[in-house]
Parts: structure tokens; C-alpha cells; sequence
């Protein structure tokens, strides 16, 4: 049953609005705004109580028009506000977050008439808002299992085919993209300075982790604008993310050490955590939904029926078996 706690735009007017809302969001070459995430409030939403797997509840989403018959802005986030929260303002602000995360925009960078899609539950486990199915079969023989999805700008951990975690990514531009391809974490470091730094700066990375030591891809914290694939080649995630991804993460094993970028030096003994990055940069906004006349509808993602039909990223998973177990077990 559908039910939600902000008024919904006039489904006839809506025809005209649903195109507007397609070609802003996926035709190529449109220019999106970009803003940066406001990190510390992803933590927070990532922080909320986590429910058991079975019994995470489902979410719909239905289309609400910013400022639908308002005439500024600012009566227009208020109005937005008490929709959200049901008359209650203060509820309704922080509901928004949730919205703002899900449409990859910044609730400042509305204008009049922008459509957002708005699920019809909050305050739950964020799986429930996942592009990613829930449970993956072709990952049950695996401890630990990454899938960084290049299409939606989002990534998920697995535990034996169980989703554990999942947050939103920045990959790299369409001029300097992260390659595709099934990769491991390499070594790990909490930080670094980028290779990119321009001579008067210094980039400087945080909770590092390498999955392609050749070409130097790394998943790292870094500002995050809220549209699509922005990066040098790299994976930027939210501070909250880096963090925990990179306590989760296990490192490769070499006869130089696990982790710093000097246990390259090593000869490779046992591979780290699994990495399948997939899908195809896209334009605009990353938003995983059919638009549909009636509601918008979350598409989750395709995983491959099993990660080893997933080619080699580099030479490195050419030259060893795609293992499936352990991977602080595999040779």
C-alpha cells in the first residue's frame, strides 16, 4: 500500500513536467549544477538504527513539485517542509535530507517547478533506499564482496550475498574514467597526496584504498558534488563511507606487507577484498528510477550471475584464478 505525507503534483499537468524531468536527467551532454554533498549529514543518515535484512520495509516513491503554485523559493522549502513532515516543520527539514541524498541535488540549489522523487518511508535502515538488490546469489560463497556501480554513482558491500552496506560514489569523468572490470583492494593507506595536485596545491586523500596499482585508482574521502562522474579516474566517497569501507576492506598480502603503497614491492601472496565496477558513466544526475506517468519506480541493479564472469581490471586478476571464499584464505 502506498502512503505518503506530501501533497503530489496533478497527474494530467504532470505530463509536460515527467519530459522536463527525463531530459534534464539522462540526455547527454546537459549540464548539471554541482554542488558538494553536505557530509556530515550523510553520516547521520547512515547512522540510523539498522533493521534485520528480511525485515527492512519497502519503500515507494511518488513525484512532488517544488514550489507548485508558490512564488519564491524560500515559502517553497517551507512548504516543502511541512509536506514532508506532516505539519511539523522541524520534522519535515530533516526528512528533506533523505530527499536531498536521494535526488543527489542540494536543497539550496532548487529552483521553482524542479521535480524531486520523494519515498513514502523515512526514519529506516538506508538499505531500504539501496539501487542494489538486497541479497545477491552469485556472492554466497563470499566473505566480502564490493560492487562499485558506475550508472546509479553508488557502491555496496556484500557479506556472503548479504547487502551490508551501501552509499552514494563520484567516479571518474567521462574524459578520465574509472575503468571497468573486476579488481581487489591492493594496499591501503590512511593518507596520501594525489598525484593530480596542481604545483600551488596539495590534494590530500583520505582513508585510501588501491585497487589498481599500475595506474594509480584508488576508492577515496574527498568533497563530493552532488551530480555525476567528476573524478581523475579515482572513486570518491563521503567521509563516513571512506572511513568504514576502509576498516571493512581487507588489503592484499605480499611479501613486503599488507598496507602502503611499499608492499607493492612485494610479491603478490594473498588477494584483497574482491572490487566489481560496472555500468556506464552517465549524464546529469545519477537517479536509478523508471519514470513512470503515475510514480516514479527504484531499478535495482543487474549484478552478473556470478563475479568471476566479471573480466579481469588489469593484468594482476589475469595472471591469478578468480578465487571465491575467503579472501584472507586465497592464493
Amino acid at each position: 500500500m502506498r502512503s505518503a505525507g506530501f501533497r503530489v503534483v496533478d497527474r494530467d499537468r504532470y505530463a509536460g513536467v515527467l519530459a522536463c524531468l527525463v531530459v534534464l536527467a539522462w540526455i547527454p551532454g546537459v549540464t548539471v549544477a554541482q554542488n558538494l554533498v553536505d557530509q556530515g549529514t550523510v553520516a547521520e543518515l547512515l547512522e540510523q538504527e539498522q533493521q534485520a535484512l528480511d525485515a527492512l520495509p519497502a519503500v515507494y516513491y511518488d513525484y512532488h513539485v517544488f514550489g507548485d503554485d508558490e512564488t519564491n523559493t524560500v515559502r517553497a522549502r517551507h512548504r516543502l517542509y511541512e509536506d514532508l513532515g506532516e505539519g511539523d516543520v522541524a520534522w519535515g527539514r530533516m526528512r528533506a535530507q533523505t530527499v536531498a541524498l536521494l535526488n543527489r541535488i542540494t536543497l539550496e540549489s532548487l529552483a521553482l517547478d524542479d521535480t524531486l522523487v520523494v519515498p513514502t518511508r523515512f526514519e529506516v535502515d538506508f538499505r531500504a533506499y539501496a539501487p542494489f538488490p538486497r541479497y545477491y546469489p552469485g556472492g554466497r560463497a563470499i566473505d566480502k564482496l564490493l560492487v562499485l556501480h558506475k550508472g546509479v554513482q553508488s557502491w555496496a558491500a556484500y557479506e556472503y550475498g548479504k547487502l551490508r552496506r551501501w552509499g552514494i560514489a563520484n567516479t571518474g569523468a567521462l574524459k578520465t574514467p574509472t575503468p571497468n572490470g573486476r579488481f581487489n583492494v591492493n594496499w591501503k593507506t590512511e593518507k596520501r597526496l594525489s598525484s593530480e595536485s596542481p604545483p600551488d596545491e596539495e590534494w590530500w586523500m583520505y582513508s585510501v584504498m588501491n585497487i589498481h596499482h599500475a595506474r594509480g585508482i584508488h576508492l577515496h574521502q574527498y568533497a563530493m558534488p552532488t551530480g555525476g562522474p567528476t573524478s581523475h579516474g579515482c572513486v570518491r566517497l563521503v567521509n563516513s563511507d571512506a572511513e568504514w569501507l576502509y576498516e571493512w576492506t581487507d588489503a592484499w598480502t605480499t611479501t613486503g606487507g599488507r598496507n602502503g603503497i611499499t608492499s607493492a614491492r612485494g610479491r603478490l601472496i594473498h588477494q584483497g577484498t574482491m572490487v566489481l565496477v560496472l555500468g556506464d558513466e552517465g549524464a546529469g544526475n545519477p537517479r536509478p528510477f523508471r519514470f513512470e506517468r503515475r510514480y516514479p519506480v527504484l531499478e535495482r541493479v543487474a549484478l552478473p550471475s556470478s563475479p568471476c564472469d566479471v573480466p579481469p581490471g588489469s593484468s594482476q586478476q589475469e595472471r591469478r584464478e578468480c578465487g571465491i571464499g575467503s579472501t584472507s584464505q586465497r592464493n
